[in-house]
């Protein structure tokens, strides 16, 4: 993949400086994440070239991609189509990692773009964000099991920022914002020394089968 890009890159400096000029090229990283629960299998376009091997599936992700910083366009299209459902101008920061996600349901898909702060955690401390993304999901509390609030009112593509934990095994549960009343409980979440990770909520609160409301995990780091 970062082959690909790499190829990308390279053609994007020549066709822009004579032979005698040479250009420094900057990067950034970004990880697209499909969260859309009823979208089809997608391929992604930069600047119109197509960069995943692999169509993209729910819930699923890229992992980090290298491409050269400053304003890129981004396409989502259907899978092994020229039927484009996202199209963005989107600014890639110089040796910044970020994560794009595309959201919503599928009549109105659109993206949030969220920057990753890949600050090493403390020792025995890992480092972990939560982002809701369940489209017709209230306001919600992240909580220990018959517990503490851990991320409190967090609304449908809100997030929060990269939060201090220990190290160790969690048992959570989703609380409606403000209330006891709790629903969804999530598996145990295992956060590791040093680490960073992204929760995401999921599906739709009325979903069934792999569009059921539940929570993701993503590794940045």
């Amino acid at each position: 993949m970062k082959k690909v890009l790499l190829g990308f890159a390279i053609a994007a400096l020549f066709a822009s400086c004579s032979k005698d000029e040479v250009t420094p090229v900057s990067y950034g990283n970004i990880m697209v994440v499909h969260t859309s629960p009823d979208a089809p299998n997608v391929d992604l376009l930069l600047d119109n070239n197509k960069i995943n091997q692999t169509a993209l599936s729910f819930p699923n992700n890229t992992g980090y991609l290298q491409i050269p910083s400053g304003t890129r366009n981004f396409k989502v299209n259907v899978a092994g189509t020229t039927t484009t459902v996202i199209n963005a101008d989107l600014p890639i920061e110089k040796d910044k990692s970020q994560t794009l996600f595309a959201i919503d349901s599928v009549s109105i898909l659109s993206t949030l773009l969220l920057n990753d702060d890949l600050t090493a955690p403390a020792m025995g401390k890992s480092h972990v964000r939560f982002v809701h993304l369940s489209p017709d999901a209230p306001a919600v509390d992240i909580a220990l099991v018959g517990g503490a609030v851990v991320f409190p009112n967090v609304a449908f593509k809100g997030n929060t920022a990269f939060t201090p934990l220990d190290a160790g095994t969690y048992n959570l549960e989703v609380r409606v914002a403000g209330t006891s009343t709790v629903a969804l409980t999530l598996p145990p979440i295992t956060v590791e020394n040093g680490r960073i990770y992204t929760v995401f909520a999921k599906g739709f609160l009325g979903g069934s089968g792999t569009q059921a409301l539940d929570a993701a995990i993503i590794v940045n780091k």
